[in-house]
């Protein structure tokens, strides 16, 4: 029996980037439709075999409701609870699939909710599908061919070194405390307190280190992507040292939100080799991936690396061509024989 696993945050999409920016909304009935339709995928590859769901029984019954609509009973579950209605419910639940042996996970959310599933199981198979705000990391797909990508790689049809690749990831090392990571950009905000999670203000960025710098995304990638465009696949990362005034540092108009534009004054921006470390002291608070989480008290120091240790993810659209090149999903007709040319056949064996 294969087993899949489905984490689908019931709060990404939804915090005050919609107030105070212009970010799209994903309410709960959107993302049960999305699960519908990963779950119609997955069962379109997996139908007539064994096969086991487990998933994050988020308190909404996103996943839940969903799997009653398009699976009915047909398939074994296995839930883990959500408990606390914080990103600790999706670290727990990666955690539980890493021991449930999934062969490969969904999630449904955006940068926030793939870094509490990596801080869960930091090299985990999976296929993130965008339905939060800063969505450098997941994709934005459709959710049927998704579902069906999960299938073929969960039961052996296309293998999952032959469509994934490991993600680059941050690791963060926080003096006296516990460790930490994250899979697109760690920032130091001259701020005490954590407060409003997101970043919109400038004047209190103080350093960035990036894993990929996107000029054609939002956040805190696009700064680093409109200086010095940097990809997944380039063995590296981006440091950033922001300015507190003009003086002699280069401005960056870049979209630190959907929709937001700002000016920023940058001092350096340079490339950051894997193994190569780099440290900040607070005060200060850690954002990572997009929103404030801890709190460095004055002259407590995080040391920061970059290295290739994160998710594998699924490149859906390589996973499909693979299957169609190799003929999964087609079963061709044997060609049809004309009684004459039986009667003769049959003549030839008498004779």
């Amino acid at each position: 029996m294969v087993t899949l696993g489905i984490v689908a945050n019931p709060a990404s999409g939804k915090d005050v980037r919609r107030l105070v920016a212009r970010a799209s909304v994903f309410d709960n009935p959107e993302k049960q439709a999305i699960v519908q339709r990963v779950l119609a995928g997955m069962d379109g590859v997996l139908a007539g075999t064994d096969w086991k769901l487990a998933y994050l029984d988020d308190g909404h019954g996103i996943v839940r409701q969903a799997i009653a609509d398009v699976l009915k009973d047909t398939v074994a579950v296995e839930t883990v609870a959500a408990e606390t209605g914080s990103a600790i419910d999706t670290t727990r639940a990666a955690r539980a699939l890493k021991q449930a042996g999934t062969a490969v996970n969904i999630t449904l959310g955006g940068d926030g909710t793939n870094r509490a599933f990596a801080l869960g199981w930091d090299d985990a198979p999976l296929i993130p599908i965008s339905t939060g705000t800063n969505n450098v990391f997941p994709r934005l797909m459709e959710a049927t061919v998704a579902g069906a990508a999960a299938g073929l790689v969960a039961a052996g049809l296309v293998q999952l070194e032959e469509v994934a690749a490991q993600q680059k990831i941050i690791r963060v090392a926080v003096e006296d405390e516990s460790d930490d990571l994250a899979l697109i950009d760690a920032v130091l905000v001259a701020e005490r307190f954590v407060g409003a999670r997101a970043l919109l203000s400038p004047e209190n960025l103080r350093s960035a280190l990036l894993t990929v710098g996107d000029p054609a995304a939002v956040g805190m990638t696009s700064i680093g992507g409109l200086m010095s465009p940097l990809d997944q696949r380039t063995d590296a990362g981006l440091h950033i040292e922001f300015a507190t005034e003009a003086g002699t540092a280069t401005r960056v108009r870049a979209p630190i939100a959907p929709g937001y534009y700002r000016d920023l004054w940058v001092d350096a921006c340079n490339n950051i080799e894997f193994g190569q470390t780099l440290r900040c002291s607070g005060p200060g608070v850690l954002a990572f991936d997009g929103e404030r989480e801890r709190v460095l008290k004055p002259g407590q120091t995080a040391t920061l690396t970059v290295e290739r240790t994160g998710p594998w993810v699924v490149e859906v659209p390589k996973a499909l061509r693979l299957a169609a090149e190799r003929g999964l999903f087609i079963e061709r007709a044997r060609p049809a024989r004309s009684e004459a040319r039986e009667s003769q056949e049959g003549a030839i064996h008498a004779h």
